[in-house]
């Protein structure tokens, strides 16, 4: 493959264990320097369209429901199928890399990612369009871990390195400020197709350029892909999601709920088994024997169930319930989304200052308190009494994003720094997956049971009322029974189910805080030490995270 453009230096092999092979040396001049900033503009760049894909598919969640006529567990599936596939794979996609070639995996992930773009913006129907982000989060699952594997050995001297890790980071918190304000755009100009479009010019620039300019690299001893590990990983993580969102429709209790329930349960106990006898794991086990890290896993999946929770419960709230566009809609979320990126790097100072625990705290309490708050908004609530708990929401989560990766890494042998970051990630995508599924299903059921109580004053027929409990949360149910004054009830039921989801999201960030303040408690020095000194004797991947932290900016990517 060609490396046209790029450092011809001779490959050497790097001398730390389990070292990577890189096809270019340091050079400082002009030139090459530019080259290696477009690297990682290309890097950004496919990274940035992969999570600005999730952000701005929230946004279109209504346009889409009307269009396909999709149910709240329809919706759900449209955002958890991509996250489903994501978590799956994330960790076995960066070994399968480090085997056949980051670069050619990130060339495989960038064209599986425009063609379930493509697809998806043509889908017919309801489980097409699912069927097709699965697809399109194959891709995703090869292009994120290969774009830092990239970066991290395109930019070899450990400062040039710190800086674009730090670039690298932002790129997540720029695709959530923007992603509202885009999909709004999309959807009320174009039609919720667009947001699909959208992606295909921008990844076919990528593509030309990464085939030209990124460089190739391999690692000197790879490791093997855990097999049966990812089919068992796949398994429990699907089986345990279809339960949690189809539970409200086919009843907790149903047999087919319970089967795949038992399914999950069985999967996860035989992962567990696997691991433990894996010379090369999936997962190793052993990590969760460090407190610090079992702290980040559980702090990084609790903070993210919060934030991706938000945008899904946000999205229906000011849509569906308020009537606002898509455009209106993103324009009022800017705040929760703006934040994040300031925040995050004030969190990055904070944690090379005084540690990852006021930080965490601090964040979780936030979030909290963002979330007590929107637990009682009602359908007219004004836009100035919910503005505030948007803004604290992304004060939170731009807070405890730098922490946790550096609260992850704290605990673990030096070596095993850069694993223990791809771990947290795959537990920041758990989150995202568990908030949509969780958080959706207490909705769908907390509003059929609201409202029929809500609806037996005004509907004297219990064939009528039956009906209207089966509903959908949507604009157009709420338009069509409007004449049978029954509005006020739909939209009552709506604020009442909501609650419940919004008190359990809070419970969550309260339950994050707690862990914070409990097991982020090393020394400022201690986490130094460990920090400097995976800087130098860990392989690359692990010197890119070490450095980046030293700085005070931690990678904030899922």
């Amino acid at each position: 493959m060609t490396t046209e453009g790029m450092d011809k230096v001779p490959a050497a092999k790097d001398p730390a264990p389990g070292g990577n092979v890189p096809t270019m040396g340091i050079d400082a001049t002009p030139g090459a320097r530019r080259r290696r900033r477009v690297v990682l503009l290309i890097c950004c760049l496919s990274l940035f369209m992969t999570w600005l894909d999730n952000a701005i598919v929230n946004v279109a969640l209504p346009a889409i429901q009307r269009d396909l006529h999709a149910s709240v567990a329809g919706l759900q599936w449209t955002v958890d199928a991509y996250l489903v596939v994501l978590a799956s794979l994330l960790l076995a996609s960066g070994a399968i890399g480090d085997r056949v070639g980051r670069r050619r995996m990130f060339l495989i992930g960038l064209s599986l990612f425009l063609a379930g773009s493509l697809a998806c913006s043509l889908a017919p129907g309801l489980g097409w369009l699912i069927g097709f982000r699965a697809l399109q989060a194959i891709g995703g699952s090869l292009l994120v871990p290969s774009t830092l594997s990239i970066i991290t050995n395109t930019f070899l001297d450990p400062a040039e390195r710190a800086k674009a890790i730090g670039v690298w980071s932002a790129t997540f918190g720029f695709s959530i400020a923007s992603g509202p304000i885009l999909g709004g755009l999309l959807v009320d100009g174009l039609g919720w197709r667009a947001v699909f479009w959208a992606n295909i010019p921008v990844g076919a620039i990528a593509f030309l350029l990464a085939r030209r300019l990124v460089p190739e690299s391999r690692a000197g001893a790879a490791r093997r892909v855990d097999s049966r590990g990812q089919i068992l990983t796949i398994v429990t993580i699907a089986a345990a999601t279809f339960g949690v969102i189809e539970g409200p429709s086919h009843g907790w209790s149903s047999p087919l709920i319970l089967g795949v329930f038992a399914l999950a349960s069985v999967s996860l106990f035989a992962f567990l088994q696997v691991e433990r006898r894996q010379d090369e794991p999936l997962l190793d086990l052993r990590f969760f024997s460090s407190a610090s890290f079992s702290g980040a896993f559980a702090i990084a999946s609790l903070s993210f169930f919060v934030f991706t929770g938000f945008l899904f419960l946000n999205t229906l709230y000011l849509q569906e319930v308020r009537g606002d566009s898509a455009l209106w809609a993103g324009t009022l979320t800017l705040p929760a989304t703006a934040v994040i990126v300031l925040f995050a790097l004030l969190g990055g100072q904070l944690v090379a200052r005084f540690g990852p625990r006021p930080p965490l705290v601090a964040g979780g309490a936030s979030m909290c308190a963002a979330c007590l708050g929107l637990a009682f908004v009602t359908p007219t609530s004004s836009y100035w009494s919910i503005a505030w708990c948007y803004v604290a929401l992304g004060i939170g989560i731009g807070l405890v994003s730098p922490a946790i990766t550096n609260t992850a890494v704290s605990g673990m042998p030096r070596a095993q720094a850069g694993v223990a970051s791809g771990a947290v990630s795959v537990a920041r995508q758990l989150g995202n997956l568990l908030g949509v599924a969780v958080l959706g299903s207490v909705l769908a059921t907390e509003f059929h049971a609201a409202l029929a109580s809500h609806l037996l004053p005004v509907v004297a027929s219990p064939s009528s009322l039956a009906a209207l409990e089966r509903l959908p949360i949507s604009s157009a149910t709420f338009s069509a029974v409007h004449a049978r004054g029954v509005l006020h009830a739909l939209r009552g039921s709506y604020a009442v189910a909501s609650r419940v989801a919004w008190l359990l999201a809070g419970a969550m960030a309260a339950l994050e805080t707690l862990i914070g303040a409990v097991v982020c408690g090393p020394r400022r020095g201690a986490r130094r030490s460990v920090v400097h000194g995976a800087a130098v004797s860990a392989g690359p991947e692990d010197q890119a995270l070490a450095a980046s932290l030293a700085e005070g900016v931690g990678p904030t990517a899922g």
